[in-house]
């Protein structure tokens, strides 16, 4: 990159006083991290160029959504032709399927991915039906091994994830290791397949093996027109609800989170990415409008990024998840319940890492909102 780079998006930013959507120009300058806005309605300057520190090249990618001083902004469309071509030429999207055996190690999964610089762009724990699976197992209609994999791919829950980033398909393809677990363990003993798969079927994790079958693929699982795909995995029973925060999946914590209730003695037994709108928000946290002062700025955290729904399930009737999640203001929390997710991963009474239940008769009715009616 040459010294003069500059990087135009077209962004939106929802107004809420008037709403609305606003349009703006917002160019990035990589040599010292300076951002610069202008108002496409008015034509005229927004803010003058000024150096953010919270913003990195690697956010800038359509169809993301970052913060420059507090606006949270959707990136729509590249400004200009020469950021389209220097920025959008190396990204790509691939899956990354983790197998029923390698679920209870997802936290650890979704972390080396965050680490390798891509970033999760869908997620959702799935039940595949055998259908599901020989269309995702074709090529290997005429292998010995064919029944054994369709039965042990439909066996249990699995997390299928659209990846994002440069040269993703290989990258993530990289990180697996060999197909076979034992040849992953010698040739290649940090990857993926090497530390969590068990032999040539177990191996924890599945990518496609080009561009063209990963597109092919992510529309197995995510579908562009819109259909469904494979069937959430939530059992509605015995659960709560847990969110993992748009600023906390911003920051890397969604694995680490992840691995925290799983310890905790909790069991996750549905996940989904969700992008959720502005009005989704509004209903979801109705019941505290008037009653929490923060309301506005809570409904505003929750549609700033994608956030992470969880069906948590309490078998041990001793263990309540919201004690565990502790004191809705972190400062308290670190103070009063030092060991509980808020008080480890959350930052202020807005930003506090996780939303959790807090009527124990709502928690089946939030598990519903996300994996019934949101997820169709």
């Amino acid at each position: 990159m040459s010294q003069d780079d500059r990087f135009a998006f077209i962004a939106e930013w929802y107004d809420p006083n008037a709403s609305l959507f606003r349009r703006y120009e917002l160019l990035y300058y990589p040599k010292d991290g300076s951002v610069e806005m202008y108002d496409v309605k008015n034509r005229r300057t927004f803010l003058k160029r000024t150096k953010y520190d919270d913003l990195h090249l690697e956010d800038l990618f359509i169809g993301n959504k970052v913060t420059v001083f507090s606006r949270h902004l959707s990136l729509v469309d590249y400004g200009d032709q020469y950021t389209a071509r220097k920025l959008g030429s190396r990204k790509e999207r691939t899956l990354a399927l983790v197998k029923p055996d390698a679920v209870p190690k997802i936290g650890d999964l979704i972390d080396i991915i965050i680490n390798a610089g891509l970033t999760i762009t869908k997620a959702k724990m799935m039940v595949l039906s055998r259908k599901e699976a020989m269309d995702l197992h074709v090529d290997h209609q005429s292998k010995p091994f064919y029944n054994e994999l369709l039965l042990f791919i439909t066996s249990g829950p699995a997390v299928a994830m659209e990846i994002l980033g440069d040269d993703a398909v290989s990258e993530w393809k990289k990180l697996l290791g060999p197909a076979n677990s034992g040849v992953a363990r010698s040739d290649a003993p940090g990857s993926i397949r090497a530390m969590f798969g068990t032999d040539g079927i177990r191996n924890a994790a599945h990518g496609p093996d080009s561009f063209a079958s990963a597109a092919q693929e992510l529309e197995l699982f995510f579908p562009s027109s819109g259909g469904r795909g494979p069937a959430n995995s939530a059992k509605f029973t015995d659960c709560t609800c847990c969110i993992i925060k748009p600023h906390a999946v911003n920051e890397g914590l969604t694995g680490k989170i992840i691995n925290a209730i799983l310890e905790g003695g909790f069991e996750i037994s549905a996940l989904q990415l969700f992008n959720m709108e502005r009005a989704n928000v509004e209903e979801f946290y109705e019941i505290y409008k008037g009653v929490v002062a923060e309301y506005t700025e809570m409904v505003t955290e929750l549609c700033s990024g994608p956030c992470i729904a969880l069906e948590i399930r309490q078998l041990d009737p001793q263990k309540v998840f919201r004690d565990f999640c502790g004191p809705s203001d972190p400062e308290i929390a670190r103070h009063l319940r030092p060991g509980t997710l808020r008080a480890i991963f959350g930052k202020n009474k807005i930003q506090n890492a996780v939303h959790c239940t807090d009527l124990p008769e709502d928690g089946l009715l939030e598990v519903q909102y996300f994996f019934k009616i949101l997820d169709n």
